[in-house]
């Protein structure tokens, strides 16, 4: 039944033409990462004198203004960072937490931005149908935020921007905490 519905509206191919567009910069973001570590700096490196260098605190502040505006900085650098301090766990945890809270706050941003005249002008004129699609499949957008290496952040912002309902974000929204449990999981094999 569901099936048929997503098929009938769309909901597949909008979602097969967004991720043949992420595809490829996710790939690129993967091979810039492995060359840099390879011929560049090694990242390990690196991690030792970020953990030497910067307090637990300021660490976490910046991971928490970062993903609580737009999510610029690649989480992946603070999950690699929670595998080289005393605790790993407690702080992968407590990434996890604040990611979550920094979407929601997101959220929030993006209802206050789209009271903004100009805003709401565009979105309601030059986003419409895009902003149909995305009413109609938020949570699965927000899903996909979630676990995928897109900006939660961002996806969150939208949900507010188009009034979808918080309490939808909140329960979808949980599934970031199982992606820094799965990137967690990865990245520690990887990171000495």
């Amino acid at each position: 039944m569901t099936h048929k519905y997503y098929e009938r509206t769309g909901f597949y191919s909008f979602v097969g033409r967004n991720l043949k567009s992420a595809i490829l910069p996710i790939i690129g973001v993967i091979l810039l990462i492995f060359l840099f570590n390879r011929y560049v700096y090694n990242i390990n490196d690196g991690l030792r004198h970020f953990t030497e260098t910067f307090s637990r605190g300021s660490v976490l502040a910046t991971f928490f203004l970062s993903e609580s505006l737009l999510g610029l900085i690649p989480p992946e650098i603070f999950i690699a960072w929670t595998k080289k301090t005393d605790d790993p766990i407690l702080n992968l945890s407590i990434l996890a937490v604040l990611s979550y809270c920094g979407g929601l706050i997101s959220y929030f941003i993006g209802k206050y931005i789209s009271k903004i005249e100009k805003v709401r002008l565009y979105l309601e004129v030059k986003m419409a149908k895009s902003l149909q699609n995305i009413q109609k499949w938020g949570g699965v957008l927000i899903l996909v935020g979630a676990l995928l290496p897109l900006p939660f952040a961002i996806a969150c912002l939208t949900a507010g921007m188009i009034k979808y309902p918080f309490k939808n974000v909140v329960f979808f929204g949980l599934f970031r905490l199982a992606r820094y449990a799965i990137y967690g999981w990865a990245i520690f094999k990887v990171v000495h």
